[in-house]
């Protein structure tokens, strides 16, 4: 077993109270655990070209390793911590417009629409609320919501950690459609969202899985295989699809943990290329290139039509990176300590860093204009300007 798989092992009983036992492992360990970890990279000193400054910087609360992004909008950023604080800031200014506690530990957000917010609980609700903070509805679901609730149109759609997603109306929380995946017995502990696109829903799960349904109905489109389990026991076959799939026109990607980063076609899901990686931190893609985090700490560039691997940043090793950003003319990355990589699109050499708090930047970095909206563990949300 990969000594970077943390040995936290949660147990969820069955709401029956039978001995229905899944296993669910840390798979980055930043937070306490006595499991061995590879020692992060030094940082490379370097000549930068791209100056990064903190034009704002605002508390929220502790994420307790949650992975809460910061919700970007025209004119407002959105963002949550653990015991339950909900905030909307200005962005211009980085000024509170309003603060208001949510109810309850929070285990997802924020997502956001014209006009409301979405924050999922580990007690199993989610819970909307309109642009001055007033709580306009809370719909019990069926276990702890995971991941960013999406917003489509009236729908809202959501996941949780018994492997269901639910298409909920926006307006009143009532719910429309529920789909339940069957998990294995043994995965990572992750947080994944749903991409929404095109009239559809993609979504990657344990097993190495990437599914698709229909947004108005929840209805079953099509399986396809992002990576195919391997090994003797059953530790060994964990390969899991913890991150956000990415899309465009044509296609829908997606990559797991010990398995591959693959391209599907989005209305059949027939597989157009893959590659050997493994990541649990996930992807963007532009309209070129597919930029990977892996789980060695590499940042990897493929061509998105052909999957050629066009270059890899590999001084990075054991920070774990969360997912890159694109940025402007530059792909953004975040670390274990704080730090916030930029890397030129052409060869992945470096042009800029800023620091924050010291502590974890979990979430992947939201782009706003020129700038980049980062929340790290310790609930400190910057505005970082690239000039």
């Amino acid at each position: 077993m990969n000594t970077r798989l943390g040995i936290l092992f949660l147990l969820a009983v069955s709401l029956g109270g039978c001995a229905s036992v899944t296993h669910k492992l840390n798979p980055l360990n930043w937070f306490g655990s006595s499991a061995p970890v590879e020692k992060p990279a030094d940082l490379v000193v370097f000549k930068p070209v791209v100056t990064v400054t903190t034009r704002w910087q605002m508390t929220i609360g502790v994420s307790d390793a949650i992975a809460f992004t910061p919700a970007v909008a025209i004119d407002a950023v959105y963002v949550a911590g653990v015991q339950g604080q909900l905030a909307r800031i200005n962005p211009t200014d980085g000024k509170i417009v309003w603060q208001h506690p949510a109810g309850g530990k929070l285990s997802a957000g924020v997502g956001a629409n014209v006009d409301t917010e979405f924050v999922g609980t580990q007690n199993a609700e989610l819970i909307a609320f309109d642009d001055a903070g007033k709580r306009r509805w809370t719909t019990n679901l069926s276990s702890e919501v995971l991941g960013i609730p999406k917003v489509s149109g009236d729908t809202v759609v959501v996941r949780t950690e018994d492997g269901f997603i639910y298409g909920l109306d926006a307006a009143t929380g009532k719910q429309k459609w529920a789909y339940q995946h069957t998990l294995p017995d043994i995965m990572l502990r992750s947080q994944p969202s749903v991409l929404i696109t095109k009239g559809a829903i993609f979504a990657g799960y344990p097993g190495g899985k990437l599914v698709a349904l229909s947004l108005d109905t929840g209805a079953f489109g099509w399986e396809a295989e992002v990576a195919i389990p391997r090994g003797a026991s059953q530790i060994e076959r964990v390969s899991d699809v913890t991150s956000t799939p990415v899309a465009d026109d044509n296609q829908v990607c997606a990559v797991a943990y010990r398995g591959r980063v693959a391209c599907f076609e989005i209305h059949s899901g027939n597989l157009m290329w893959a590659r050997n990686a493994s990541s649990t931190a996930g992807l963007t893609m532009d309209d070129d290139n597919i930029y990977v985090s892996d789980d060695e700490g590499n940042v990897i560039a493929f061509d998105k039509a052909h999957g050629t691997s066009l270059w890899k940043q590999k001084l990075l090793r054991g920070r774990h990176l969360t997912a890159p950003c694109r940025v402007g003319d530059y792909v953004a990355v975040g670390d274990m300590q704080g730090y916030v990589h930029l890397l030129a699109l052409d060869d992945g050499h470096f042009v800029g860093r800023a620091a924050t708090d010291g502590t974890a930047i979990i979430s992947q970095p939201q782009p706003y204009n020129n700038e980049l909206i980062v929340q790290t563990a310790k609930g400190h949300v910057y505005a970082l300007a690239l000039q």
